[in-house]
């Protein structure tokens, strides 16, 4: 990415302070809101760092809470510069995971109240955390600083109650088998008719993978879980129980697809369709991976099969 080397830099470097120059080397901060701004906007302004910041955990810190501080968001001629303010953002959401959740939440939060100085600003904004916190094809994807995102909306003056209806529906369905939380239950039914549910799998970790087999990414996933040492160690020493669900209705599908998995997991279907119906779980991305402890709380969440071998290495 464009600015990750001088990011980089200001974050390891003892003694610098980078401050980009941006048209006539003036912060926009300075522009007042009610002046007619001109054009002159051609690269992000970073803010000075404070010398007696010697840490990269400090300046990470520093750097989240007032990184859009030159930014006049007033200034609506930045909607017009993504190479300038889109390139920001996604240096923005790679520093806040360097920084701990609380801050990164308060930061992030605190973004969207000073963009509140200028309504087409704000929901430019609305538009970049929707393209690389949400969107299921984004690598940047990321549920809990899009809920942070979502909080900051509900909240704000500068929407009405139509424009919070979206990210409320979007709120509560990201609530649900968040992080830290208990996954919620369901019911699955195996090719030969016996059902069983979500809770009643005894194994100290489940891997819940829905999936609609036949997909590329899902066949991808197929082979990548079935290639991971780590996690068929796992299965073979019953430390881990792998559990396919297929969330569809078209049964002949799933039953032509049968002998893509491994015999050792659990492979059902969602028979009446009740996680789509009652939006048990989020399936606005497929394939979904999540791994979940023996009391079914939710370790990782629409994680790779990467992901998924590193946690559990560390254990």
């Amino acid at each position: 990415m464009k600015y990750k080397r001088s990011l980089i830099l200001l974050l390891t470097s003892v003694s610098l302070n980078l401050c980009v120059a941006c048209g006539n080397g003036k912060p926009h901060a300075d522009v007042k809101a009610d002046s007619v701004p001109t054009d002159a906007i051609t690269t992000f302004v970073l803010p000075a760092l404070p010398p007696m910041l010697n840490t990269p955990e400090l300046r990470a810190d520093y750097l989240v809470r007032h990184y859009w501080d030159n930014v006049n968001f007033a200034d609506t001629n930045y909607v017009h510069h993504p190479e300038v303010t889109e390139q920001a953002w996604v240096d923005y959401i790679d520093i806040l995971k360097l920084v701990s959740p609380t801050t990164a939440d308060t930061a992030l939060k605190g973004v969207f109240v000073q963009a509140e100085q200028e309504k087409k600003s704000y929901l430019y904004l609305m538009e970049l955390a929707d393209k690389y916190l949400y969107d299921p094809n984004s690598p940047m994807r990321n549920e809990e600083l899009h809920i942070s995102v979502l909080d900051a909306l509900l909240a704000s003056s500068i929407l009405d109650d139509a424009e919070k209806i979206r990210p409320q529906n979007r709120r509560e369905l990201a609530l649900k088998n968040r992080l830290g939380t208990k996954a919620l239950d369901f019911t699955y039914t195996l090719v030969s008719g016996r059902q069983g549910n979500l809770y009643a799998i005894n194994a100290p970790y489940t891997l819940l993978f829905i999936n609609n087999p036949g997909c590329h990414a899902c066949a991808e996933t197929i082979e990548a879980l079935k290639s991971a040492p780590t996690i068929n160690r796992a299965i073979a020493q019953k430390q881990l129980q792998a559990l396919s669900l297929y969330p569809d209705e078209d049964l002949a599908e799933w039953k032509r697809h049968l002998s893509d998995f491994p015999q050792e997991w659990i492979n059902g279907y969602d028979k009446k369709q009740t996680i789509q119906q009652k939006n048990l779980y989020d399936l606005k991305a497929i394939p979904t991976l999540c791994l979940l402890d023996k009391n079914k709380v939710v370790l990782l969440k629409d994680a790779t099969s990467a992901e998924v071998e590193e946690y559990l290495n560390k254990k």
